[in-house]
């Protein structure tokens, strides 16, 4: 896979993110939360010496008040690190147009799941979140990635069987909620059922799970 090529397919998210809401025009929400979803979008990941590339920021009018953030983190030499993404809106939009969604619609094809996984988190709790591979050929490349994503309004991360519906029901308590995209690119020629993330991985997902948790628990 050529260096780079996973990372403009991370634009398909906020891409299908952004343009469903306001076509929908479900977004026309005032939020209190103003200083919340700014702290939040502002946040970035400590991890060991990872450090972040910011590749897009968007946001809607200010009357919208949904926004979309996606930062490249990675070490100095020697890996492609991933790509995580934070989206923040009304429940009614921001639980849409999920990877398993917009992936094929923009000829990907699925490898394997999208399936829910659990880790603990080093405070103890649990993350919920689902994972999904994706493959992409072309005449000259091959494009593969892993994506992980999962929603929060209130620091505990969640992968309902119907998440539009559960959040809908909280709208009038948590009028924000977020989703969290970690996307990695996966090696060429193997089968994906076969790939397990690197331990360097596995401790950077959940660094950023933690982390964005903490960081939704405060008022």
């Amino acid at each position: 896979m050529q260096t780079g090529g996973w990372i403009v397919a991370i634009g398909l998210i906020v891409a299908a993110a952004l343009g469903h809401g306001w076509g929908s025009q479900r977004w026309n929400l005032a939020t209190p939360q103003a200083q919340r979803v700014e702290r939040l979008h502002a946040l970035e990941i400590r991890f060991a010496d990872w450090r972040p590339v910011v590749l897009t920021t968007e946001e809607l009018p200010p009357h919208e008040r949904s926004r979309a953030t996606a930062r490249h983190y990675g070490p100095s030499t020697g890996s492609d690190g991933a790509v995580v993404t934070l989206i923040s809106g009304p429940p009614g939009a921001v639980t849409t147009h999920t990877p398993d969604v917009c992936y094929p619609a923009s000829g990907y094809r699925i490898l394997r799941g999208p399936r829910r996984e659990v880790i603990t988190l080093p405070d103890g709790t649990a993350a919920e979140y689902y994972v999904a591979d994706f493959e992409k050929r072309t005449a000259t490349q091959q494009e593969r990635v892993r994506v992980r994503w999962s929603w929060s309004d209130n620091g505990s991360w969640l992968a309902p069987e119907r998440p539009r519906w559960q959040f809908a029901r909280r709208l009038q308590l948590a009028p924000v909620l977020f989703k969290l995209y970690i996307a990695s690119p996966l090696p060429e020629g193997e089968e994906t059922s076969r790939l397990v993330d690197s331990e360097a991985l596995q401790s950077f997902t959940r660094a950023v799970f933690a982390q964005y948790a903490r960081a939704l628990a405060q008022p």
